[in-house]
This record gives C-alpha cells, sequence and structure tokens, in this order.
C-alpha cells in the first residue's frame, strides 16, 4: 500500500510524521506523495482540509485518516499516544472505508467564458467587502428569495458542525446526501424578507445564487478566500464525489458531536 502524511507543521506533529513514515516503510508500505492510496493527516481539522484539498483529484481512489495534535480534531480518530497502535493497524490490517458527502460551487462569469469548479469538505461562504450580499436565490430552477445581509454559508454534513454550526445551522448526520444553506446576518423589514432559517438540500436539488449589485465577492470554500468580480452565478449542490476516511474502529458520528460540544474534557479524565 502507498501512503503519504501532510503535518501541521509544528514540532510535535513534524516527530509524529517522521515516526510514522519510518515504521510504516519499514513495514514495507511505500511512501508516495503523488498516488496515495492512504492520506495520514496530523495536526488538527484544518490539516485534514489542506490534504484533502491536496488530493481533491484522487477523491475515488484516497482514502484519508487524521491524528489530531491540537485542542479541536473532529476529524481525527486517534491521539499521539496512540501512534504505535495505529501503525499497526494500518501496516497488518485493511481499512474499512466511510464515504461523506461534499459541496460543489461552480462560479460562472458574467462573460461567459469562463466557469471554476471546486469541491468543499466543510463549506463554501459569500460575503463582500462593500457593503451588503444581495442575490436572488433559485432552488431547483424556481426563484425561492432575494436574500440581502451579511452573506450565505452553504455547508456539507460533516461541515455542518463547523461555521455553519456558528451560525445557528442545524448539525446533519453525514449519511444524508445534502447540503444546508445558511444566512449571515439577513435584513429582514417590510421591504426585504428572507425566510430566515437553513435551508436542508436534497443531492438532486441545486442551489443558484444570482447577483442583484453588481460588486466584488469574498468566496471562501473551506480555508480559501478568492476574490470573484463579474459574477453572473454561483451553483451549490451535493457533488458526485464523495471523501472517503479510512476507519480502523468505529467512531459514530453523534459520539464526536458529543465528544467535540458537550463533554467536558476534564469529566472525562
Amino acid at each position: 500500500m502507498k501512503f503519504s502524511i501532510v503535518s501541521k507543521g509544528d514540532e510535535r506533529s513534524n516527530s509524529i510524521k517522521a515516526t510514522i513514515k519510518q515504521y510504516l516503510t519499514d513495514f514495507d508500505l511505500v511512501y508516495d506523495k503523488k498516488e496515495p492510496d492512504l492520506v495520514i493527516s496530523v495536526g488538527g481539522d484544518g490539516t485534514l482540509l489542506e490534504a484533502f484539498h491536496r488530493y481533491v483529484h484522487r477523491t475515488d481512489s484516497t482514502a484519508f485518516i487524521g491524528i489530531h495534535t491540537g485542542h479541536l480534531g473532529f476529524y481525527a480518530d486517534w491521539v499521539p499516544n496512540e501512534v504505535e497502535k495505529l501503525i499497526i493497524e494500518i501496516a497488518k490490517t485493511p481499512f474499512q472505508v466511510v464515504e461523506y458527502p461534499l459541496l460543489e460551487v461552480i462560479i460562472r462569469a458574467k462573460s461567459g467564458a469562463s466557469e471554476d469548479r471546486f469541491l468543499a469538505l466543510n463549506e463554501a461562504t459569500i460575503k463582500t467587502a462593500d457593503g451588503s450580499v444581495v442575490f436572488d436565490v433559485e432552488i431547483k430552477g424556481e426563484h425561492f428569495e432575494t436574500f440581502r445581509g451579511d452573506g450565505l454559508c452553504v455547508s456539507t454534513p460533516s461541515g455542518s458542525t463547523a461555521y455553519n454550526k456558528a451560525l445557528g445551522g442545524g448539525i446533519i448526520h453525514p449519511s444524508l446526501e445534502a447540503i444546508q444553506l445558511t444566512e449571515m446576518a439577513s435584513i429582514n423589514n417590510r421591504v426585504f424578507r428572507t425566510i430566515g432559517s437553513p435551508l436542508i438540500l436534497p443531492k438532486h436539488h441545486t442551489c443558484l445564487l444570482k447577483p442583484i449589485v453588481d460588486r466584488s465577492f469574498l468566496i471562501t470554500i473551506d480555508h480559501f478566500t478568492e476574490t470573484y468580480t463579474n459574477v453572473k452565478s454561483i451553483q451549490c449542490r451535493v457533488a458526485k464525489e464523495r471523501v472517503r476516511f479510512a476507519r480502523f474502529r468505529p467512531f459514530p458520528f453523534w459520539n464526536r458531536v458529543r465528544d467535540s460540544f458537550v463533554t467536558d474534557e476534564d469529566k472525562k479524565k
């Protein structure tokens, strides 16, 4: 089996990376940064997002597993004191694959000459530095509402526990093939009116955002932000691709939610 390791870059994470690489190669596994079967993320959720986007072109053949060396590792199954156990598991045990839905974002220019397509593991956000965001929101080709506010967040089920949750969005189990559209400080008065609640769209429902006011937009895909001008539309839907996570032991989603947001760490000790 071929593997690669992505480290957060701090001393502790780099040390764990070196240990894993040495032992796995001793077990005759092949370190391959170009075409790995398994990518090991050592750091936090940001490190795993970086690893995902580094290998986003290999969603059908690369699986991910995380070791968290920070305070919160929602995507990480393993902690540093379990590294030796994980090495044995990787070397000796075929891993199970768990697949989660991804978000597809297509940004189209007014000229029609360009179209940028992205996949997001957590979410996409649309904001502007020039006042309020004003969009016509279409769902399945039908006008749903005109949004005016600070911005919009479109998240995956696994990403529903990230920025979406901070905005008041719901937590969705990743077995559901859906995306969630959540508002950021919408303006609601006698002139402007939005639904005011997060919308959960199944995989066969496409959301199309059409700017009414011509301005530049700050569009973030997970942790990458770009400025776009002359935007005709932003299309969001469940992607045909899925992210693959390697599992060597069960770690139910609701246990992750509980351990990340509910359980007091002091009480667990």
